[in-house]
């Protein structure tokens, strides 16, 4: 019943550093697990709650590369080398993004009632979700994880009013387009529409915490997306991971 939903933690900031930095020393499962024992027993007692949130971390760091091996191993590279520690939010919420729908959906109905509203609480968020996935019995449960998720990634901010929190739409920039690039085929890579308008991507509701400065000019000239223009001021953008 509970197929599909899966990012059913709260995971911190500070953890997903921890996974992206031992992900990229390696790739073995039983010594990830190993190093990360001790970074979450900080904070987690119980050996459930560990296994349960390291097996999410280790799914956005490692195992979305058995969806999108190209982006992930740009995700990697990139939290080597940027020296901009802003810019690992960036690559921490486009691997989620890859790897689990749920979160996806979820962030795409924050992101909507965020631009009707300014505002969101969580239980618009579980009712709006039950309505598109059904009751299952653990959404509650994970809409209130990735909610929590995203106020410690400083994406939602807590108001006067308890469990009303304020989307922090546009508040994130990149320090170079590249990163802006590969955000976007992430999250075109993740929808379910093979291609969308340009005008759309950019607009995407799962994305209203960043802002972007590419043009549709910028996107012909990138090798990872194939834009066909299909009328006057209508360019639909596809993904290229073969690129």
């Amino acid at each position: 019943m509970d197929k599909g939903i899966g990012f059913n933690r709260t995971v911190f900031r500070s953890w997903l550093d921890a996974a992206a930095a031992f992900c990229a020393e390696t790739d073995d499962l039983d010594e990830l697990r190993a190093r990360l024992e001790p970074v979450l027993g900080q904070h987690l007692t119980g050996e459930d709650a560990r296994r349960k949130t390291i097996d999410v971390l280790i799914n956005i760091w490692l195992k979305s590369r058995e969806i999108a091996p190209a982006l992930h191993d740009e995700a990697v590279d990139w939290f080597q080398t940027s020296p901009v520690i802003e810019d690992r939010l960036w690559l921490h919420y486009g691997l989620s993004l890859l790897y689990y729908a749920f979160f996806r959906e979820c962030a795409a109905v924050v992101g909507r009632f965020a631009r009707l509203e300014g505002k969101v609480t969580t239980r618009m968020v579980k009712q709006r979700m039950a309505a598109e996935r059904g009751h299952l019995g653990s959404l509650d449960r994970s809409v209130e994880r990735i909610i929590a998720s995203l106020r410690d990634w400083d994406v939602l901010t807590e108001t006067e009013k308890r469990y009303v929190y304020e989307a922090r739409q546009q508040a994130f920039s990149a320090s170079s387009a590249e990163l802006e690039v590969w955000l976007l085929a992430c999250a075109l890579y993740a929808h379910p529409a093979e291609e969308i308008p340009f005008a759309d991507l950019l607009r995407l509701p799962e994305l209203f915490p960043f802002r972007f400065t590419l043009t549709v000019d910028g996107l012909h000239q990138h090798p990872r997306f194939d834009v066909q223009r299909q009328g006057p001021g209508w360019e639909m953008v596809r993904v290229v991971l073969s690129a």
